[in-house]
């Protein structure tokens, strides 16, 4: 339920492919307007709100989405600015600059961009201290299923190790090489057909994204010190058919796993009980977290697409504090 103090923020959304434009679309279903979006190239701005719908409307018919340049969004009414452009490693560019001129501002971030969280955690959280403003980033880890909250819940403290099935295109080759006895190349392209797959998907198959989302999870477990560089990777592309036949004739399947704690990251393809918990199919997530108090703990859903992902910002949205200043809290 939504804090009565947090209903009418104002939101910049920086980025308008799937996740950012859902955000928009969902945002007055939260009781919060949107001030601006911006793609690469143009910039809707209006401080009453911009007419989402027709924004849209313009935007499918291949126009800008508006008159302005997208550098404007920052002299935008925002309270809260949205960072939903695609992810990039090593500095983590444009990402973190904009999360960082957000919080020089003293207004609040929330981020479904992994690379700034993934490669420069330190640094942002030094800026949110020296801030007002707040920095959110739930929809970076698992898209819907709640996986920061719920460390946040229980405390960093509390909770020792966080595994799962943490790319749904891997999960989707994998369970059909299982299920139909297809090889990785032939499911790989029907990916690709169904819109599971992107056109290149590299950072699914070979454990990136996974391992992008483990880094982030391990570095508020330990409150930073992680980065990309210090995950062991290994992806599903060198997995054979007659790897998933022995694994079924034995009880089990293989799944890419990723595991974070405060020792490290690791991404794999491992073995699982069959008919166990982490043996999820199709593009589903899961992920389990091992606490001292409340033992195993899974929660499971859909780890993508727009208005998951974009309920996951929102969540977040209403997660912020008040605070008197810009947002009028």
């Amino acid at each position: 339920m939504r804090s009565d103090s947090n209903v009418g923020r104002r939101l910049a959304i920086l980025g308008a492919g799937a996740v950012g434009r859902s955000v928009a679309e969902l945002a007055g279903e939260y009781g919060h307007s949107v001030v601006a979006i911006t793609d690469s190239s143009d910039a809707a701005v209006d401080d009453s709100g911009i007419d989402v719908s027709r924004t849209f409307a313009r935007y499918d018919r291949d126009e800008p989405l508006g008159s302005a340049v997208p550098e404007a969004i920052f002299e935008s009414a925002y309270d809260v600015l949205i960072e939903a452009t695609p992810t990039t490693l090593d500095d983590a560019e444009p990402g973190f600059t904009h999360a960082r001129r957000a919080l020089e501002t003293d207004r609040h971030a929330v981020l479904a961009n992994k690379g700034p969280v993934a490669e420069r955690y330190a640094e942002l959280r030094d800026f949110e201290r020296e801030s007002e403003g707040s920095l959110r980033f739930e929809a970076t880890v698992g898209g819907a299923i709640p996986v920061l909250s719920t460390i946040e819940t229980y405390s960093p403290e509390a909770v020792s190790t966080v595994r799962g099935v943490l790319n749904g295109t891997a999960n989707f080759v994998l369970s059909r090489m299982a299920a139909e006895g297809l090889d990785y190349d032939h499911v790989l392209a029907e990916a690709q057909d169904l819109g599971v797959a992107e056109a290149d998907p590299t950072f699914d198959v070979d454990g990136t994204d996974a391992a992008l989302k483990c880094v982030i999870v391990a570095n508020v477990l330990a409150d930073g010190g992680f980065s990309l560089e210090d995950a062991t990777v290994e992806g599903i592309e060198a997995i054979p058919q007659s790897a998933l036949d022995l694994a079924t004739a034995d009880g089990q399947t293989i799944r890419l796993i990723g595991e974070a704690s405060r020792d490290g990251v690791r991404v794999a393809p491992r073995l699982v009980p069959e008919h166990g918990p982490l043996s999820v199919t199709g593009t589903r997530n899961i992920v389990q977290f091992e606490t001292r108090h409340a033992g195993t703990l899974h929660n499971s859903g859909p780890g993508a697409g727009g208005p998951e992902t974009a309920s996951a910002v929102l969540a977040d949205v209403d997660r912020l504090p008040s605070r008197v200043g810009v947002d009028g809290g």
